[in-house]
């Protein structure tokens, strides 16, 4: 290992991540793992990239030296960012899984028993295939989960990044708050979401903002589509702030008009909801009782909203497509686990489908400590009520612009990706 003073965290920091993940590789009986999950890469040694689409792995032997396996470009990350001496580069005309393959031979590994994660988006069936046909002397084991063991309990300095993060996020928030307005489009409030979080120091999020307004709030995981925001409708928002890959995410509401009966029903159900949930979240409740507690206020409404999601999920390292670490820990029914300190959660008792055609939303991002809970932000959770946006019939409305027909036929299409439900 290199020890070096530039890295996210103390060194210290991330021997401790190593040391304990060689501690339960010991008691699974695995001689070494192969880890390719890049919120688990960063996690490990700081290494972060945009192009992981390449595979790429980290290489940890119970004993001896880890090496990394990477796309030649990015093995500058590995040597500008990383503790990690040892690197086995591939060429874009190379064979990435010959080349991880040929280094377990290397050092040693081959006829071992080596984990890997099964489960990592990123690690994709024609791989696996490949080092299952080829990796015949050794034995090859999932391991999934096994770095996510550390990752779920947050040290201090990982909470402080979360706090760095959290100011971005509540900048990026009080910006696109501002920015509501009927006349207004979805992109431009995007676009002073995001400069608010980069001007505050927050940097480029695992999933951009989700705006949407009027009936386009009762569609899941959509996004800014350069619609105009109409006098009378409302704005629903959820901003998630990035420090060093590390996020935390709110969702907020914003009424052009005067606050109905139903929606001031909402807001008063999502901030009960709230206030009970901090309330009680504390190390030694269970995930299942804290999901129904939620559950349970946001269900007794007289508004027609439903909760049809978790309640919450863990929240920490991110890549895209997705800023949670709910396939971690989710708040929802059925799981037995308990809450230790450390851990880290979106909470989302958000509102779907009130008077049948309005979603609404406030949540908090908060952290367990030795006897409670805490909140990483202090926006205040109350609807945003602009009723003067009532009225503003003749408000300019700019008309979303046509896109022409690709001409390049190799164009991907864009693709929204899922962040909280």
């Amino acid at each position: 290992m290199i020890q070096r003073d530039d890295m996210t965290f103390p060194f210290a920091e991330y021997e401790r991540r190593l040391r304990e993940l060689r501690e339960r590789m010991a008691k699974r009986l695995l001689d070494a793992v192969v880890i390719s999950d890049p919120e688990n890469l960063m996690y490990l040694t700081d290494y972060q990239t945009t192009g992981y689409s390449f595979f790429q792995a980290l290489v940890v032997p119970l004993e001896g030296e880890p090496f990394m396996i990477t796309r030649k470009l990015e093995a500058t990350n590995v040597h500008a960012r990383t503790w990690v001496e040892i690197t086995r580069p591939y060429p874009d005309t190379g064979d990435a899984i010959q080349a991880l393959v040929e280094s377990l031979r290397e050092f040693g590994l081959a006829d071992k028993h080596v984990g890997y994660e099964r489960n990592s988006y990123f690690f994709p069936a024609y791989h696996q295939d490949y080092i299952h046909t080829t990796l015949t002397d050794g034995k090859l084991l999932d391991c999934f989960g096994i770095v996510e063991q550390g990752r779920i309990t947050k040290s201090e300095h990982e909470i402080e990044a979360m706090r760095i993060a959290a100011r971005a996020t509540e900048a990026g928030m009080r910006a696109g708050l501002e920015a509501c307005a009927a006349g207004v489009t979805e992109n431009e409030i995007a676009a002073e979401i995001s400069a608010g979080m980069f001007r505050a120091g927050g940097e480029a999020p695992a999933v951009w903002p989700y705006v949407t307004s009027g009936p386009r709030t009762m569609i899941g995981h959509a996004t800014w589509e350069g619609r105009t925001v109409q006098p009378g409708e409302h704005v629903f928002l959820e901003v998630g702030g990035c420090y060093r890959r590390y996020h935390t995410a709110m969702m907020r509401t914003c009424v052009l008009g005067e606050l109905s009966d139903s929606m001031r029903k909402a807001q008063e159900r999502m901030k009960l909801a709230l206030a009970e949930i901090k309330g009680a979240m504390r190390p030694g409740l269970t995930v299942s009782d804290a999901d129904n507690l939620v559950r349970n206020i946001i269900t007794d409404n007289d508004v027609g909203a439903s909760l049809i999601t978790r309640s919450g999920y863990s929240i920490g390292i991110a890549f895209p497509p997705s800023w949670d670490e709910g396939y971690i820990v989710s708040l929802k029914q059925g799981d037995s686990r308990v809450l230790e300190p450390g851990m880290t959660f979106h909470i989302i008792p958000w509102m779907w489908a009130v008077d049948g055609n309005k979603t609404c939303g406030i949540s908090d991002t908060v952290y367990i400590t030795d006897t409670g809970c805490k909140s990483f932000f202090t926006l205040e959770e109350d609807f945003v009520v602009k009723p003067g946006e009532a009225a503003r019939g003749s408000a300019k409305v700019r008309p979303v612009p046509k896109v022409a027909a690709a001409t390049d036929p190799e164009t991907p299409k864009e693709s929204n990706h899922a962040a909280s439900g």
